[in-house]
């Protein structure tokens, strides 16, 4: 078994999540998802995202079982779905996570979107926290103004927030917000979901011949560099590695500046505001 990826970042409450995990969004096949998950724990991984929706949280269990590795060793996130939102269906959709996940805690779970009822969702997922079974609580796809609302209400803070983030969408603004308030920034889609031309850009090609890497990899780093925890997803041997070997060099201001200067405004997935409207008026997105 492969050394672990040990650099971490520390959240709120003192609980360290490793700074890059393998994210299983799209991932359906289940051999090839239990190859993916036992190759990575192989080569270094220990943080793996997962989803009630992504209908892959059985084979991570299966993968990890059969990857050998022991539970405290591994940090697993799943996320509650719009559909089971509210405080009592939370709860009761946290447990089926568990059940399907193989195990008695998660290390951090997330409310997928913001969806009407994701204050009382909030505050179900506030009080498994503080009975033992969650590490870490966090949301996804969080605007400022959601954040706002959970603090209006006198509400704990979410100590992650896992958002679309790549140089082409960089989210500077919440990316701000979160970091004066101490809410950590997690990247979803980091590398552009294969929905650009990014991994051929010119100044992310002439950067990564400096270190030998590749711009994907020097694009995770970016995403390091701003303290950011990235869950790149891949089921290719060879990409799971490369993703990973991101911690034996560093970027210059100015090449953090250039890769910067990528920002478009393009958002590959959906506009989160998009989605609260559309659940408000019962349309189910995608």
């Amino acid at each position: 078994m492969g050394e672990p990826l040990v650099e971490s970042i520390e959240l709120y409450n003192g609980v360290k999540i490793p700074k890059l995990g393998l994210g299983l969004f799209l991932m359906k096949n289940e051999a090839e998802l239990v190859d993916a998950v036992k190759y990575a724990v192989e080569v270094g991984y220990r943080h793996f995202d997962t989803a009630k929706i992504y209908g892959n949280e059985e084979y991570l269990a299966r993968g990890l079982k059969e990857a050998g590795i022991n539970r405290e060793e591994v940090f697993i996130t799943s996320k509650v779905w719009n559909y089971d939102q509210g405080y009592e269906q939370t709860k009761v959709a946290f447990q089926e996570s568990l059940d399907r996940l193989s195990t008695d805690y998660l290390d951090l779970y997330l409310i997928h979107w913001a969806a009407p009822k994701y204050v009382e969702t909030w505050k179900a997922i506030v009080e498994l926290y503080e009975e033992g079974k969650i590490k870490a609580i966090g949301v996804s796809n969080f605007q400022i103004h959601h954040l706002e609302e959970l603090k209006n209400q006198g509400l704990m803070q979410p100590m992650i927030n896992q958002i679309e983030t790549h140089p082409e969408f960089p989210q500077n603004e919440l990316h701000e917000y979160m970091k004066a308030n101490g809410i950590i920034h997690e990247a979803w889609g980091p590398l552009g979901q294969g929905k650009s031309d990014l991994l051929n850009h010119p100044i992310l090609l002439e950067i990564g011949q400096k270190y030998f890497k590749t711009p994907a990899q020097v694009i995770i780093r970016w995403h390091l560099e701003r303290g950011e925890v990235v869950i790149p997803k891949s089921v290719h041997e060879n990409r799971i590695l490369e993703n990973s070997d991101v911690f034996n060099f560093s970027l210059t201001a100015e090449e953090m500046e250039q890769i910067n200067s990528l920002e478009t405004g393009i958002r590959y997935g959906s506009d989160p505001d998009d989605q609260e409207r559309l659940l408000e008026t019962s349309i189910r997105p995608v």
